[in-house]
């Protein structure tokens, strides 16, 4: 596996920044976020410099019931051959349910939620990273994610999980011991136990990043400075393993540069700490074993209780049975406020246009409405709301936020009231159009 060195999450809010960080030996992109034929030239700058540059992935869904949809590989397969890249990472996680045979419509949850450590659940995910390894120009790696909550009845501890997959698919291992640290606090894992029981020698690179304690659970932000006991994890993985990287991540809020280059020292700290008593074992061999497709009723089994799942987390249905119901309700709550959150990036107009009334209006849509698509989709759904009944009654607001809408998506949306269709058809029939 390739030596990558200390390496930082690139975002184009510190593009500069990490341009002039001296020590930086390699660079991620999360990989939705980049265009293949217009990449940001501080990216291109990197490059020429000989910086490695690695796509994640935040959107297959590898976890999900469904197989890894073709367009999407296909997408992030470009990416990684426009960027030049040795590897490509991804997620244990499902991020969309319902659809055919679920009694749902296509739900979108907008995150990435924790799949079921059962056997079950596994055959599904090995199938889904084989589908996903066999169609990347380079070797894959996938990354364990932070829960708010933990699903009923699991078969298998985290580092088992991840073991087993390791072992049956040859896929690589992204561990991010912050999300280890999370974990331990929300749901009582040990993240030493976890260590223990990983394949670390199938380990690609490892994650660390900041978070919060909120509504009761720590929440891994990417927006808050890493807390000394997650450096502690990532100094027990060295003490076992030397990792080929290590990257900090930071998603929002971001610092100085000079606390983030403060932070990326504590990182290397960390892991000079533990490489003074590292014991490299080599107790892990790829297995890689041809096997059997999960058959379709297992699919159709995992799509059931994932649906039911994310509909309690997005479309206001009753909670499944077993769930811890108040951790669900915080996963809730989280969840609309990172609608509300990248939808104001994606469309910052909007927040412009509302003001103050922007998150409240927002979290009210969310409420009431499932995202059934990404979330530029979002944006232009929540401004067709506000152009219908019971929006806001500012006529400044409505008539930017229909010209907004109108410049992104074509003729204002169909209006629910007969009285303005019919006015709206005289204009069209006056106007010859």
């Amino acid at each position: 596996m390739k030596r990558l060195g200390t390496g930082i999450g690139w975002r184009p809010e510190i593009a500069d920044a990490v341009e002039a960080m001296p020590a930086v030996d390699w660079v991620e992109v999360v990989a939705e976020n980049i265009c293949p034929g217009r990449l940001p030239a501080s990216l291109l700058r990197l490059r020429e410099r000989g910086v490695t540059v690695v796509p994640h992935g935040v959107s297959l869904g590898l976890g999900g019931a469904d197989r890894p949809d073709p367009g999407r590989l296909a997408a992030l397969a470009e990416r990684v051959e426009v960027l030049g890249s040795p590897l490509v990472t991804e997620h244990i996680a499902f991020v969309r349910a319902g659809g055919p045979g679920t009694f749902s419509p296509r739900l979108e949850a907008g995150h990435l939620l924790p799949v079921p450590r059962t056997r079950d659940a596994l055959d599904v995910l090995c199938e889904n990273v084989r589908i996903a390894r066999d169609a990347l120009p380079v070797p894959l790696a996938v990354e364990n994610i932070a829960a708010l909550f933990a699903w009923p009845g699991e078969d298998l501890t985290e580092g088992q999980f991840l073991y087993e997959l390791a072992d049956r698919t040859g896929v690589r291992l992204l561990i991010d011991v912050a999300n280890l640290y999370t974990n331990h606090v929300n749901n009582g894992e040990d993240p030493a136990r976890a260590l223990a029981e990983l394949p670390l020698e199938a380990l690609a690179y490892v994650h660390v990043a900041g978070g919060v304690e909120r509504d009761g659970v720590w929440h891994d932000s990417h927006a808050h400075p890493v807390p000394a006991p997650v450096l502690d994890v990532l100094t027990d993985l060295a003490s076992r393993v030397t990792p080929p990287g290590v990257l900090l991540e930071r998603d929002e809020d971001f610092p100085e540069p000079a606390e983030l280059e403060g932070e990326l020292a504590a990182i290397r700290a960390a892991v000079e700490k533990g490489r003074t008593g590292c014991r490299d074992s080599a107790r892990f061999s790829v297995r890689a074993s041809e096997e059997r497709p999960a058959g379709e009723p297992v699919r159709r089994r995992l799509a059931l209780d994932q649906t039911a799942l994310l509909s309690a987390l997005v479309a206001g249905t009753p909670a499944p049975e077993g769930f811890d119901r108040a951790r669900l309700a915080v996963q809730t709550r989280a969840l609309a406020a990172k609608r509300a959150g990248v939808v104001a990036k994606v469309a910052p107009e909007l927040p412009e246009i509302l003001g103050a009334a922007y998150r409240p209006a927002f979290l009210a849509y969310a409420g009431a409405r499932p995202m059934s698509g990404g979330y530029r989709r979002d944006a232009l759904d929540f401004a067709a709301h506000l152009l219908g009944p019971g929006a806001p009654a500012d006529s400044r607001v409505r008539r930017e936020v229909r010209a907004w809408w109108r410049e992104r998506s074509g003729p204002v949306p169909r209006s629910r009231r007969p009285a303005v269709r019919l006015v709206r058809g005289v204009r069209r029939m006056v106007l010859g159009r």
